[in-house]
């Protein structure tokens, strides 16, 4: 009888850890997510300024909108979310053409919004963008 509690108490000790270790890997996990915001993309067309600044060659981050726009050639601009496909945290700096997310390091090239390093597997969602009376406008209908 001293045997069974022991036993008993060594199957319920591991069935606490298995499902906290299940709420850790699902909290943490590598899936692809839309993160914190309901859309990782804007709903409607969002002013981002003169095209010229992003520099030929170059991308800026537009942290406001959640926009990231390379300039692959003069006059040509492609844009991406901004937010991280990982667990939905906001990029904080472009560097090299390479975004890169503060929470769980992940990286992403910004002229083509694929995951370079992980955690994030999914690439950046692409956002439309056209240049409208001298400016930059990315989202819907752009």
């Amino acid at each position: 009888m001293s045997g069974q509690p022991a036993a008993r108490r060594t199957v319920l000790k591991g069935a606490a850890l298995v499902g906290a270790a299940g709420l850790g890997v699902s909290a943490c996990s590598t899936e692809s997510k839309l993160g914190h915001a309901e859309t990782p993309t804007p709903t409607a067309p969002v002013e981002l300024g003169a095209p010229d600044e992003v520099p030929v060659g170059g991308s800026k981050l537009y942290r406001e909108a959640r926009v990231i726009v390379n300039c692959p050639a003069k006059g040509q601009y492609k844009a991406f979310s901004a937010q991280c496909t990982h667990a939905g945290c906001l990029l904080d700096k472009v560097e090299d053409n390479v975004g890169k997310c503060p929470c769980h390091g992940s990286h992403f090239d910004t002229t083509t919004g694929k995951a370079l390093h992980g955690p994030a597997t999914a690439p950046l969602p692409s956002v439309p963008v056209r240049v409208e009376s001298g400016k930059l406008v990315a989202g819907p209908d752009a």
